[in-house]
């Protein structure tokens, strides 16, 4: 659908006299003019633009609009094609209907990329600037390339979050997101690390394997490169030297994120970790091959049952705060329409790769078998009793849906049948699986699937950042049940390696760090996506949060702090105490 260019360019680019300057709340960077003249890696005509104030004005103003238009136009998560009846802006051009445009920032054109309209037009009009309204990018005709600035990339991404705070509405009593304030070190927090030393860590460390043990070390590898997780861990919520449990895991991730973060960089063997395993978990002791599904399971019990703010009721642990979800199972009586619904906790998903006639789907996808997990099926009369009816059992539809999506998602592939009969007992599917880099949760959702008619239309609320997950670290199994071996790839920042604990990585590429002795070796996502998986992690693009209110981890650490500090008076006072029955004990 081809939108008025007049309307369109005026409401959303404005002209070329008058830049738009709505304003935009939340987190907006401070954009500073100095330029440094020794920074090479900075385009220097973005660079002498910022250092004019006025110029630097009508530049960021005239961005923030294409930004912000494009991210109000993506709001809609569960409907992408509802955004067609949204008016679109034309090449000024070729008039062809733009849904990625590229608008330049010193005038109201915009035109399209590949027929090279938009260039065309900035070496015509004399304009250095143009920008992306999807991925915010600038391009700078001077340089005849794009460019990185990090005042653009600030900017970019605080006009995406205050768009997103102002459509995001219903997380508590229909009141919006609390606007996004960045950390800014204050005096006190300046001056304790003004003379701290800077550490050198690489967190891409390898781990020996201890004899079969494979299966740990993978999910190791992916507590290693879980943000949440080494967040959690790094900044000191759970000391090992102040813990009074004894075999404590928690106290083991402790020593393990220590290990892992530090300037050493040889092979690390977790034996204590292994240990405490034993001797917590009996089903996991001994030599033999374990399934990693059952240690990752096993190990979230045990750091659950160690960690600061655990309980049996609402947990706040650090395991339930990252993997916490909750699943609802939806049962509808096709006699009278009652629906029976039951919640119940998830701290990963399993899903089948075969259908339900027993053969392996021919096109084995995650979003596949997602739907197959989410898709409706019929009970039979003797599978369930409608407490509604008053007449005999009838047949009923069953439905699972997602309830609260976690924070962090953890996907197991049912590779491994069991059988209790027959000569093939036991058997390991190698179906081949595609897991993609990035993907959206909406579809998957309670809130999705029980929206009908209007709402349905409308879409899930939300922006899409509520549903966006990226992929962090995978695990493979190679080989059969009895003889496998266990691999993994994880993602380091931008970087993904891949980890094997059987063999040493001789052929790594040259890096600044040297890990041609560890079991680490540099790999692609290219080659991570086409490995064979039997479980991948992903975690939300953006977390959320309760607006204004102070986060529980920090009302727990504020109690901590008062509870220290009054045990540390106690102790004074019983020092003076006793110092003073001394003094009177010699007069």
């Amino acid at each position: 659908m081809s939108a008025s260019p007049d309307s369109t360019h005026a409401a959303l680019f404005g002209d070329e006299n008058t830049l738009s300057t709505e304003a935009h709340p939340g987190a907006t960077p401070s954009i500073s003019s100095d330029v440094s003249e020794n920074d090479t890696a900075r385009c220097s005509h973005i660079a002498s633009v910022f250092a004019d104030p006025s110029a630097k004005a009508g530049i960021t103003d005239k961005y923030r609009t294409v930004v912000a238009w494009h991210a109000r136009r993506t709001h809609d998560a569960l409907h992408p094609a509802k955004r067609r009846k949204i008016s679109s802006p034309t090449c000024n051009t070729c008039n062809q209907t733009l849904s990625r445009p590229f608008v330049c920032l010193h005038c109201s054109f915009a035109g399209c990329w590949l027929e090279g309209h938009i260039s065309n037009h900035l070496t015509e009009a004399g304009h250095t600037f143009s920008a992306d309204a999807k991925s915010g990018s600038v391009f700078c005709s001077e340089c005849d390339d794009f460019i990185f600035d990090d005042t653009i990339d600030d900017l970019y991404l605080a006009t995406v979050v205050s768009v997103e705070e102002r459509n995001t509405k219903f997380q508590v009593a229909d009141r919006g997101r609390e606007p996004y304030q960045p950390w800014v070190l204050s005096e006190e927090e300046s001056e304790a690390l003004k003379d701290a030393i800077t550490v050198p860590c690489q967190g891409r460390r390898g781990l020996l394997n201890l004899g079969q043990t494979c299966f740990l070390n993978v999910i190791l590898q992916s507590f290693i490169h879980n943000p949440l997780l080494r967040n959690y861990f790094l900044s000191d919520r759970h000391n090992s030297r102040l813990c009074k449990h004894s075999d404590c895991t928690c106290c083991e991730m402790d020593n393990l994120f220590t290990e892992i973060y530090s300037p050493t960089n040889t092979p690390y063997g977790p034996t204590s970790f292994l240990a405490t395993t034993w001797k917590v978990s009996a089903e996991m002791s001994g030599y033999a091959q374990q399934d990693a599904h059952e240690f990752f399971i096993a190990a979230l019990n045990q750091i659950h049952g160690t960690c600061r703010g655990s309980t049996n009721i609402s947990c706040n642990c650090i395991i339930h705060q990252t993997f916490a979800g909750q699943f609802q199972s939806d049962v509808t009586c096709e006699k009278c329409g009652n629906v029976t619904s039951t919640i119940d906790p998830m701290l990963d998903i399993s899903l089948e790769l075969r259908t339900k006639s027993g053969e392996a789907a021919g096109d084995n996808t995650l979003a596949s078998c997602l739907r197959r997990y989410t898709k409706a099926e019929k009970l039979g009369a003797r599978e369930y009793s409608c407490s509604k009816c008053t007449k005999a059992s009838h047949e009923a539809v069953k439905r699972l849906s997602i309830r609260t999506l976690p924070p962090v998602l953890s996907f197991q592939f049912k590779r491994f049948e069991h059988k209790t009969s027959g000569k093939a007992a036991s058997q390991k599917i190698d179906a081949p699986i595609r897991i993609p880099v990035t993907i959206n949760m909406a579809p998957y959702t309670t809130l999705a699937m029980s929206m009908t008619g209007k709402d349905a239309e409308a879409g899930v609320p939300g922006p899409d950042a509520m549903y966006e997950y990226d992929l962090f670290a995978v695990i493979n199994h190679e080989g059969q049940m009895d003889n496998g071996h266990y691999t993994n790839f994880a993602r380091f920042q931008d970087e993904w390696y891949r980890f094997d604990d059987d063999k040493y990585a001789l052929d790594c590429l040259p890096l600044p760090y040297d890990l041609t002795f560890g079991r680490v070796t540099p790999s692609t996502l290219g080659d991570c996506l086409a490995s064979n998986a039997y479980m991948c992690f992903y975690v939300k693009r953006h977390l959320d949060y309760k607006p204004y209110m102070k986060p529980t981890y920090r009302l727990a650490r504020e109690n901590d702090i008062v509870r220290e500090q009054a045990m540390e008076r106690e102790k004074e006072a019983a020092r003076m105490k006793e110092l003073e029955d001394t003094l009177m004990a010699m007069v």
